[in-house]
């Protein structure tokens, strides 16, 4: 798995084997060409990924500019992973601040926003229930996590079909990418 564009392009990134399932080149390519889309670039956009894994989504937003990047992983051996990712990216120059918080996604939301995001991508195990991601959905809101004008994307394995948006959100699209499925959402305008 490589950095596909920015300062860091091409540089190879280290998973974790068995404890996490990275999103395809194809899924991460149509995420950022996504929100590329919505964004115009990434300079100076606040990004929190949860359910980091090897932190590849957030270590590219940084090489293409984010400019601070919050990534949330509770597993142990993925932290360690995230570490020398991070490591490795953080030798393009200059890039914007990054931080890992070892904790679970659920803790996280319990504290207070460290930031408020325009980009927040959860990407949870694929045997994550609804019923989990719905309430994570709901602390992101009421914790103020995510900007006005932020999107929210969530992957999803395919099988599952669409994100129920809990009430305060609107969806904006999908995409499917073979095994994954991505959805887009936004804070609704009317609250």
């Amino acid at each position: 798995m490589r950095i596909i564009a920015g300062l860091a392009k091409g540089r190879t990134l280290a998973t974790v084997a068995g404890a996490t399932r990275p999103t395809s080149d194809r899924a991460r390519e149509g995420l950022f060409s996504s929100l590329l889309s919505e964004f115009g670039d990434f300079t100076a956009l606040n990004v929190l990924d949860l359910f980091a894994g090897s932190g590849a989504i957030g270590l590219e937003a940084l090489s293409r500019g984010a400019g601070l990047v919050h990534a949330v992983e509770k597993n142990e051996a993925a932290c360690k992973t995230i570490t020398k990712n991070a490591a490795l990216v953080a030798t393009a120059k200059p890039l914007g601040e990054f931080h890992l918080y070892s904790m679970s996604a659920d803790k996280f939301l319990a504290i207070p926003a460290p930031a408020r995001y325009d980009i927040v991508y959860v990407d949870p195990p694929y045997d994550f229930s609804d019923v989990e991601l719905y309430k994570e959905l709901v602390q992101l809101r009421a914790g103020n996590f995510l900007k006005e004008v932020g999107v929210i994307a969530v992957e999803r394995a395919s099988k599952s079909g669409s994100v129920k948006w809990p009430t305060g959100y609107e969806p904006i699209r999908e995409r499917n990418y073979g095994q994954a499925l991505i959805c887009y959402g936004k804070l609704a305008q009317n609250g």
